[in-house]
C-alpha cells in the first residue's frame, strides 16, 4: 500500500488501517417532498450547495452533532435524526474525515440564515447535484429511497478522483 495522501484509486488504501482525522455529521431535513439544503457561505466547500452539518465536537455523540450543527446553521431542530450511513474522505492534501449522514422527516423550528450558510427548500427531483460535492449524485439517491450507504473516496481538493460505494 502507498501512502494515502498519495493515494490515486480508493483501491490503493486499506481502509481497514486508514482512520479520520476529522469527523463529521451531515443532516437532510425531507418534509412534503423537499429537502433543505444550504449554499455554504464558509469553510471545507464554501460556495457549494450541501445540507446543514459540520464537526463533531470532542464529548459529543454524532447524532448530537446532527441537531446542534442544524440548529446553529439553519435555526431548525431535526427531529429523530437516523444514520444512513458512512462517508469516508482521503484528501490529497492530506485530510482524513470521516462523515455520518442523517436525515429527517420532522423537525421545529424556522430556517434561518446565518454567516455559514442560507437555506432553501427545494423539491427533491429538482435537487441541483451540479453545484453540490461530486460525491452527492453518487449516495444521496439512495438514502432518499431509504438505503443505508457506505462509501470511500479520493479527492483532490474538490474534484473526486476515485470511489467505492456501498449500498446496503
Amino acid at each position: 500500500m502507498i501512502e494515502t495522501r498519495n493515494a490515486t484509486d480508493v483501491r490503493d488504501i486499506d481502509w481497514n488501517k486508514w482512520s479520520a482525522d476529522k469527523f463529521a455529521v451531515i443532516t437532510y431535513i425531507f418534509s412534503e417532498g423537499k429537502v433543505l439544503l444550504i449554499n455554504k457561505k464558509r469553510g471545507l466547500g464554501a460556495g457549494k450547495v450541501n445540507a446543514p452539518g459540520g464537526h463533531i465536537e470532542k464529548g459529543e455523540t454524532a447524532v448530537e452533532a446532527a441537531v446542534r450543527e442544524t440548529e446553529e446553521e439553519v435555526g431548525l431542530t431535526p427531529l429523530d435524526p437516523v444514520e444512513c450511513g458512512k462517508l469516508y474522505f482521503q484528501f490529497t492534501n492530506g485530510l482524513k474525515m470521516e462523515g455520518t449522514v442523517f436525515k429527517a422527516s420532522e423537525y421545529r423550528g424556522t430556517e434561518i440564515e446565518t454567516d455559514e450558510a442560507d437555506p432553501f427548500w427545494i423539491c427533491i427531483d429538482d435537487i441541483p447535484y451540479s453545484n453540490m460535492w461530486e460525491d452527492d449524485l453518487l449516495w444521496l439517491p439512495h438514502v432518499i429511497k431509504g438505503k443505508r450507504i457506505s462509501g470511500r473516496f479520493i479527492f483532490n481538493e474538490d474534484h473526486m478522483v476515485s470511489y467505492e460505494l456501498d449500498i446496503i
